[in-house]
């Protein structure tokens, strides 16, 4: 649609295109719920978790903790796994949030943002939250970005996310 506005002498057109926009839905992460399972429940190993939560449209994901560290892996309708390897990022203490964020282009996964909260000082107890944005694509899934802590951090991230698709995955340091 076009439209024309007049102004004394002066007129503009704008052009009102509407883009689709990627909308958000949300997968609980605790566990043990309906939609979350411990796939390991008679494991007494202290420190050690694997679960799984289901997704959006035949996504699942896999809930890694080992020694107190959090990670998470995407398991596509297909049953192919990526790791997203958060505790290869942040190597200290560590936990996921409650809730996977999963941005939607029409029907189908673009990307997730999981908050990750990290004991950036050892084992204080004090944790900064961060936001963990990856891509999912066919053939992949990887971690794209880390947002730090801030004003506009869920906004930053769902950006960051909408735009995944083009970014590249964010290498582990060694």
């Amino acid at each position: 649609m076009i439209r024309i506005i007049f102004l004394g002498s002066l007129f503009f057109i704008f052009s009102m295109t509407h883009f689709a926009q990627n909308k958000s839905v949300y997968t609980n992460l605790n566990t043990p719920t309906p939609s979350c399972k411990n796939l390991n429940p008679n494991d007494r190993t202290p420190g050690v978790y694997n679960g799984i939560c289901e997704g959006v449209a035949g996504y699942k994901l896999g809930m890694n903790d080992d020694d107190s560290r959090m990670s998470i892996t995407v398991i596509t309708p297909q049953e192919k796994a990526f790791a997203l390897d958060f505790w290869g990022h942040f190597r200290n203490f560590s936990y996921v949030g409650e809730k996977a964020e999963w941005r939607m282009k029409g029907d189908r996964p673009v990307a997730l943002i999981v908050r990750y909260n990290v004991s950036d000082k050892g084992d204080t107890g004090e944790t900064t939250s961060y936001l963990m944005v990856s891509k999912i694509t066919e053939k992949t899934a990887c971690v794209t970005d880390i947002v730090k802590p801030g004003k506009n951090q869920n906004l930053t991230a769902q950006k960051l996310a909408d735009r995944a698709a083009t970014r590249p995955c964010k290498r582990v340091p060694e």
